[in-house]
């Protein structure tokens, strides 16, 4: 009766696969335990011939299986099949909980683990769980560095596919993901959900020691180093520190480039006599250099208002 129930209860724990039968799930481990058939590109082994064909079309990128309905190539023929099943609007599982439809007992299956929170696909060398065993895969690739998507233009790897498809855009130059407001043209999605938020000014990054909020987290991370007072980019040619990256290589072209007109009192350089001269801070008393003289990246600025604009760039308050 479970052949048409479609109930599995014979759960394969290495993989996300179930069976009806036992003798079903026995035969199915054997694909775990004995691999003959070893990738020449990376250290991955098969248990059959078929399925080393199959994973070789990652590295080739050959996608054989064509749908006749749109444009989409797969490198798996039940790739192809799941994909049909769009076309056809055939979906006879649903999930009772959301009414989501599915064309596949196993994208069903997967489904439910949102709303059960059931992580089976455990690492074993950290404490992370997933749902997929895909995503596990994915996972373990932290561990072993493991790189198996590469370039074929440039020595770049990378552990997912997409992040390479991603990386082909740099040598297209395609920009697929485009403003409707301005025009204006990105190589991924992320980056124009952030670029959004210039038209809408959403910030949702906010500081919890002050009322400042980011656009990216990576602004809200730089700006959390002045409440904490971290400073991880050290010159390696003198002993200053700066909170950013951007100052660090300011500082460098500044005091350690090889500019042959320097200031007696700062040592910042200048690439002619005319900038020199155009500097302030020899002119200045020494309590003055170093009031205007920016603790941040080192900067001397020529007045109070240019110190307090220039602070306030580093994300400070205009207290």
């Amino acid at each position: 009766m479970r052949i048409h129930s479609g109930e599995k209860p014979f759960r394969c724990t290495q993989c996300d696969k179930s069976f009806v039968f036992m003798g079903n799930l026995q035969r199915h481990m054997i694909i775990h335990i004995v691999k003959p058939f070893k990738c020449t590109q990376c250290d991955k082994s098969f248990s059959s011939v078929g399925n080393l064909n199959t994973h070789m079309q990652i590295h080739s990128r050959e996608k054989p299986f064509k749908c006749t309905q749109c444009d989409k190539c797969y490198s798996r023929s039940w790739s192809l099949r799941c994909h049909m099943k769009i076309h056809s609007d055939e979906k006879p599982f649903k999930c009772t909980q959301c009414g989501e439809n599915f064309g596949a007992l196993r994208n069903f299956n997967t489904h439910m683990r949102v709303h059960s929170g059931e992580k089976p696909f455990k690492c074993n060398q950290c404490d992370k769980s997933f749902r997929r065993v895909g995503h596990l895969n994915t996972h373990m690739r932290i561990h072993s560095g493991e790189k198996p998507f590469k370039c074929t233009q440039c020595d770049k790897s990378f552990t997912r596919v997409g992040h390479l498809n991603t990386h082909m855009r740099v040598h297209s130059g395609e920009k697929p993901f485009t403003c409707t407001q301005c025009g204006k043209s990105f190589r991924r999605v992320g980056d124009l959900n952030t670029h959004m938020r210039i038209h809408s000014s959403e910030k949702p990054f906010t500081c919890t020691q002050c009322d400042k909020s980011f656009r990216r987290v990576g602004q809200l991370n730089t700006h959390m180093r002045i409440h904490s007072g971290e400073k991880p980019f050290k010159c390696t040619q003198c002993d200053k520190c700066f909170t950013r990256q951007r100052s660090l290589l300011h500082h460098n072209r500044s005091y350690h480039s090889h500019l042959p007109h320097k200031c007696s009192q700062c040592g910042k350089g200048f690439i002619d006599s005319c900038g020199l001269k155009k500097h302030k801070c020899r002119e200045r008393p020494v309590s003055d250099r170093e009031k205007f003289t920016c603790w941040m990246c080192g900067k001397f600025c020529k007045n109070v208002c240019g110190i307090l604009y220039h602070m306030y760039e580093h994300g400070m308050r205009k207290e």
